[in-house]
């Protein structure tokens, strides 16, 4: 029997006893996958100025000391891996305290193909909850995190595990409806199940299970392009998420967001310049707070928004100005003052791989007496392949 079996192997022969004994045969797809996978390293730093030691920057990003900061060195990615499916991970490399650490801050597969518009995506991944939520550092317009950003979804921004399912309409016009489900626990989950070692308007915030669907964070977002003239364009969209919180059994959070750009761009252009694009977005955070043995339960109604503009006026160059507002001071404290900060800035692009960005802020709010100067010099670098962001 071993010698059959050793000379139909040698020979190249199937044999029926091994036709018996092996696996079914994997899909043999005809695009094969790239083992090959496209890698990127970008890195982000700031040499910072306060005009005080205790400024007002919360974001886990911002520029928050005097002197110099790696803001975040983040590592790509990006693949196809079977007809099916496109992969891309995100992770972050970062120093704090002197001490360096490593972070998963994406990691998430998406389908390629289906009919009718549709997309899955699950993973690990950033809420897609208005404009700025899902933007990596690097792609943000300004050196910093706006106010109401750190305030609603906490300094690394709104992520966790989960799944969104996406459509673009057949319509005449653009119209794509996201919904998503994710955990709400960690701290990459401000707002909602959080950590147990923080806290919210004087609540404890507690070591709550995922006891039922009820404990789950759920967005939802509509979105719009418009072409308001031959060379102006439109997007408007609005968000809205609700899920559990940590001060109570049955407290819950709902955020609510509308979200505008408008862009213009003249018809013959020097790879993209001259530009003028207007962005802002409104958000509300309405958050159920358990009650204690010294305080009530009681409902937080936070608000807060910001407003921004660049001015593409010369090929590699691009100046903008921000302004933001939220009525809180800290984000863990809705109790807390009104806070409010003007941003204008300079970026130069030497290419598209660097970038090189002076930013002024003036921070004030209601538990300063004076306001906060700060100024900051961000340098960008980027080496490998990396994917265009969005419009």
């Amino acid at each position: 029997m071993w010698f059959v079996l050793m000379l139909t192997a040698f020979l190249g022969i199937s044999s029926p006893v091994f036709a018996q004994e092996e696996t079914p045969p994997r899909f043999q797809s005809k695009r094969p996958q790239s083992f090959n996978p496209d890698i990127s390293i970008d890195g982000l730093f700031a040499a910072g100025y306060f005009s005080e030691p205790e400024n007002l920057q919360f974001g886990a990003h911002d520029p928050s000391e005097r002197g110099f900061t790696l803001q975040n060195m983040e590592l790509t990615f990006t693949g196809i891996v079977d007809p099916f499916f496109r992969a891309e991970g995100h992770l972050i490399f970062g120093l704090e305290d002197g001490e360096s650490f490593v972070e998963v801050e994406e990691v998430f597969m998406t389908t390629l193909g289906l009919p009718y518009g549709f997309q899955v995506m699950a993973g690990q991944f950033f809420t897609r909850f208005g404009r700025l939520n899902r933007l990596h550092p690097h792609a943000w317009d300004f050196a910093d995190q706006t106010i109401v950003n750190t305030l609603m979804f906490g300094g690394d921004g709104l992520r966790n595990p989960g799944v969104q399912i996406s459509a673009l309409l057949p319509l005449p016009f653009y119209l794509e409806l996201i919904g998503s489900v994710q955990n709400a626990r960690g701290e990459t989950a401000a707002s909602f199940l959080s950590t147990p070692e923080e806290t919210f308007a004087g609540r404890p915030i507690l070591d709550k299970e995922i006891r039922s669907g009820d404990d789950l964070l759920y967005m939802g977002r509509l979105k719009s392009s418009f072409d308001l003239a031959e060379t102006v364009t439109s997007v408007v969209g609005t968000s809205h998420l609700f899920g559990s919180n940590g001060t109570g059994i049955d407290a819950q959070t709902r955020i609510h967001g509308i979200d505008l750009f408008i862009k213009w761009k003249p018809p013959m252009t020097d790879h993209g310049w001259p530009f003028v694009s207007l962005q802002g977005e409104v958000m509300r955070r309405s958050y159920e707070a358990g009650e204690t043995t010294t305080l009530p339960e009681e409902t937080f109604n936070t608000d807060g928004f910001y407003i921004q503009s660049l001015y593409g006026f010369k090929r590699r160059w691009v100046a903008g100005i921000r302004y933001g507002q939220a009525d809180a001071t800290r984000p863990d404290d809705p109790r807390t003052g009104e806070r409010w900060r003007v941003s204008p800035n300079l970026t130069f692009y030497p290419s598209e791989f660097s970038k090189i960005r002076l930013q002024y802020n003036f921070d004030q709010s209601d538990d300063l007496a004076d306001p906060i100067h700060a100024a900051f010099v961000q340098y960008e670098f980027l080496i490998g392949a990396h994917a265009a962001h969005t419009f």
